[in-house]
């Protein structure tokens, strides 16, 4: 019997950022994204991960490793439009919860209509 995966499959992988890594599940998609072709993965490719899927992290600032997600915060949370076709909903950042370092930021796109 042959197993294939689903896009929707989560998979375990570390994500780098410029202020540390994010170990998360995510999904096959994601990971594609995340790759820029360097033998990494890069935390900002992903938009926001989901706080349940974060495993750990590690911040650069502290030199330090914890279980569990970073901090979110949300930096801003308005419809700016990028393009004639693309909308920032969301842009944020990951930070330590000992230090407040930034561990990455992210954006949250959509399409527009």
């Amino acid at each position: 019997m042959i197993h294939r995966r689903r896009k929707f499959d989560l998979v375990e992988k570390q994500l780098d950022g410029s202020g540390g890594w994010i170990i998360a599940d995510i999904t096959e998609e994601q990971a594609k994204n995340a790759d820029l072709g360097v033998g990494k993965l890069f935390i900002a490719k992903v938009e926001k991960l989901d706080l349940e899927k974060m495993k750990k992290y590690f911040c650069k600032n502290c030199d330090s490793e914890f279980d569990g997600a970073p901090k979110i915060q949300v930096e801003e949370a308005e419809n700016e439009a990028i393009s004639d076709e693309l909308i920032l909903v969301e842009r944020g950042q990951y930070t330590c919860h000992k230090c407040s370092a930034t561990i990455s930021e992210y954006r949250v796109f959509a399409k527009n209509e």
